[in-house]
């Protein structure tokens, strides 16, 4: 079997691996409790918030621990806008907090990258968060430590007619819908002209340099796409969940995009993705086992990021190119 063959029979499998996981999540509704439903809602979220991580840290080499940052001025955004001014769109608080997500992170972005690179960009990007953090718990207007409760479903109008979120699974499926385009549009962005010049940058930015490309403006731009479509995820949760505190934008939420490319492969796109469905499992797996449930999930993670330095994604790919490699040699021999 040549190198070609063995590529399309992963990526066929890859690919029949991400349809069987959109069925479950369609059809979920269908066949589980309300709790699990409320809790896949909120794992698409963290997909897209870790998808889009990795499109700065997976391509760039960039690590931000202030990311949290964007998907909390997402969901602020798209509260605070439902409260004052209700009539407005649904569509239009989304994409309003999108819009504050990405101008939080060209101001960030403009600071740190010109400022710091490495280790000393991670930190700074911790500082500014953490700044973010306290100064949404210091607001009135945004509820200081209380957060914003009692956030509405929307009613979206279709011109036709009006379309209540709020009933049944509605707001679900629409949530299903706007993940699915977000992921569509980081998969473009990621398999198309802008992600390979960013993965060239990874590899050797000096070299890229050489042949006249500004390496800092390509590495805003991937920050800028990032923080944007974070705060997009957390404009879409902010209906679902009904409530928001300042903790979604605490460093320790910014840990979880890191956590789960670590855990599904930041070097395949759907890895995080992976990796979210992953760490979901495993905390409601041991939800019920007061006391060691943090033990057993921390201890199933590192042994898992410890054994598997490519992640899940990447661990099961090499296996299945060395199931094909053997195999290929078990048929020489027999028709040797």
């Amino acid at each position: 079997m040549s190198r070609g063959q063995n590529t399309s029979s992963t990526t066929s499998a890859a690919n029949a691996a991400i349809l069987a996981a959109a069925l479950v999540f369609a059809t979920l509704p269908l066949w589980a409790d309300k709790g699990l439903v409320f809790l896949a809602g909120i794992v698409m979220v963290q997909i897209v918030f870790a998808v889009s991580f990795n499109l700065m840290f997976g391509l760039t080499g960039l690590v931000s621990f202030g990311q949290a940052a964007f998907f909390a001025a997402g969901a602020y955004t798209a509260a605070w806008l439902g409260r004052a001014v209700p009539e407005l769109p649904f569509l239009i608080f989304c994409l309003a907090g999108g819009l504050v997500g990405a101008l939080l992170a060209l101001l960030i972005g403009v600071v740190a990258l010109r400022r710091a690179s490495g280790i000393y960009f991670a930190i700074l990007t911790l500082a500014l968060g953490q700044l973010v953090y306290t100064l949404i718990g210091k607001s009135d207007a945004l509820g200081r430590e209380d957060g914003l409760v009692g956030i509405k479903r929307p009613v979206i109008d279709l011109f036709v007619g009006t379309l209540d979120l709020s009933i049944g699974d509605r707001y679900y499926y629409f949530l299903l819908v706007a993940c699915g385009i977000l992921l569509g549009l980081l998969w473009w962005v990621w398999h198309g002209q802008l992600g390979r010049l960013l993965a060239a940058l990874r590899q050797d930015a000096e070299r890229i340099r050489f042949f006249g490309v500004n390496v800092r403006r390509y590495r805003e731009i991937a920050f800028i796409i990032s923080g944007g479509v974070t705060a997009l995820a957390g404009a879409l949760v902010a209906p679902w969940s009904q409530i928001i505190t300042p903790a979604i934008a605490h460093w320790s939420y910014s840990a979880l995009p890191i956590l789960f490319c670590l855990l599904g492969g930041a070097s395949r796109f759907w890895g995080p993705a992976v990796g979210a469905i992953v760490f979901a499992g495993l905390e409601y797996a041991t939800r019920t086992m007061v006391g060691v449930s943090e033990l057993i999930v921390g201890g199933a993670l590192l042994v898992v990021v410890l054994a598997m330095p490519g992640g899940i994604v990447g661990t099961l790919s090499l296996l299945a190119r060395k199931l094909t490699k053997n195999g290929k040699e078990r048929l020489n021999e027999q028709s040797a």
